[in-house]
């Protein structure tokens, strides 16, 4: 059985992040969506924070009016962000928890135990056409509440991989695979991001459950010394290959 097509959707938080440093326009997030969609990726997220700390509400417009790309809206399950979802409807919205100290998101939505809560948000945004995902540990619990929840997609956080190192590597790398046969058993979409690298990216593209990697942070990093352009091309070349 051939496994599907493997896609890359680009985070351009970061290019906010440096705007927002200096002040002004410039560099623009619509400009590097723009040079990432030119260069391989297959759809563009965004993370509308509460505090908007990088992200504001005037990029994820001008992105939605001005791309054809799929736009995936990371946020956090409030009523501003259901407001703000219902309002720009992006192609697809990501349930993500936020805490205003973190300095990124520091692991999965507690699907579980917020489910009732949960249940009108995911509703809300599907009625408004979204597809919703949920940013999630991967943890057996956690996907069944999903399913119930009827989300179209789970982005497993890989995070807690990435950072581990000798045995608590190869479980965690375990615990990714075995969470990804549950979501498509579930006949839900899997997706996967958080802390990904050329390497990480390529170990989880050539699993088939897996259809899309959402990476941000490491190509903006990368960007500094190979240009965006080419850092976008070579991850998604990666992914490709480890695919094939």
């Amino acid at each position: 059985m051939t496994a599907p097509a493997i896609r890359l959707g680009v985070n351009v938080d970061h290019v906010a992040t440096l705007r927002n440093a200096r002040g002004g326009h410039h560099p623009d997030p619509l400009a590097a969506a723009r040079l990432a969609l030119d260069s391989g990726a297959d759809s563009i997220t965004v993370h509308l924070r509460e505090d908007r700390r990088h992200i504001r509400d005037a990029d994820v417009r001008a992105m939605r009016a001005e791309l054809s790309a799929p736009i995936n809206l990371e946020m956090a399950a409030t009523a501003e962000m259901v407001a703000f979802a219902r309002e720009i409807r992006p192609h697809a919205a990501c349930l993500v928890p936020e805490r205003r100290a973190e300095l990124t998101t520091e692991g999965g939505l507690d699907a579980v135990g917020q489910e009732a809560a949960l249940a009108p948000v995911v509703a809300a945004l599907r009625e408004a056409g979204a597809r919703v995902s949920l940013f999630l540990d991967p943890e057996p619990a956690q996907i069944a509440a999903a399913a119930r929840l009827g989300a179209g997609a789970v982005e497993l956080h890989t995070g807690t991989w990435c950072e581990a190192r000798g045995e608590a590597r190869a479980r965690e790398e375990a615990r990714l695979r075995h969470a990804a046969r549950l979501v498509a058993e579930a006949g839900i979409e899997c997706h996967a991001g958080h802390g990904l690298d050329y390497e990480t990216a390529a170990i989880l593209a050539a699993v088939p459950e897996i259809v899309e990697l959402n990476i941000g942070h490491f190509l903006m990093g990368q960007a500094l010394f190979d240009g965006l352009g080419p850092s976008i091309r070579r991850m998604k070349q990666a992914m490709l290959d480890a695919r094939r």
